[in-house]
């Protein structure tokens, strides 16, 4: 049975909307494009240019829209949850390409401003871990990386 998903995230991109979300696809196994909706000849944009689109990363269902002059910032940010170090540096490297930034504790943004936090599932175990010593060193580790190292997340819980 298939559910509808009742609350989606929208992402509102200043002119890009479909070559972020073919950006996406292409990143993210699993995923598709859900709707489209495309302008007519009332507009708001060029004929058969995207408006709107439903799609589906991983499972998550989100919503593009193109608008104008918009910018995301950190306030807001896609989390994905990675088992291995082989898919935090896939997602990693793939998310800062084509002029996306590393920024501090797993957290980058891609080339069209969208802010994400690429976290090991290990790391969110360790660091509410029951012992607030091994917790803390996890923390302070995690603090000096930009790119979540579990190896080092590791290393400082023992």
């Amino acid at each position: 049975m298939t559910t509808t998903q009742k609350i989606k995230t929208c992402l509102w991109f200043s002119n890009n909307a479909e070559e972020a979300v073919k950006y996406y696809l292409s990143i993210f196994k699993g995923s598709r494009i859900l709707s489209e909706l495309r302008s007519g000849d009332a507009g708001p944009g060029p004929k058969g240019s995207l408006v709107m689109a439903e799609f589906e990363l991983n499972g998550q269902r989100l919503m593009a829209l193109n608008g104008a002059n918009q910018k995301f910032n950190e306030t807001f940010s896609l989390v994905v949850t990675c088992e291995t170090q082989e898919e935090v540096d896939e997602l990693w490297s793939k998310l800062t390409a084509d002029g996306g930034a590393e920024s501090q504790c797993g957290w980058l943004r891609d080339r069209f401003g969208v802010s994400w936090q690429i976290v090991p599932s290990v790391l969110i175990r360790l660091i509410q871990h029951p012992d607030p010593a091994k917790a803390g060193r996890v923390m302070q580790a995690m603090m000096q990386m930009k790119k979540i190292d579990i190896a080092r997340i590791e290393e400082a819980a023992r």
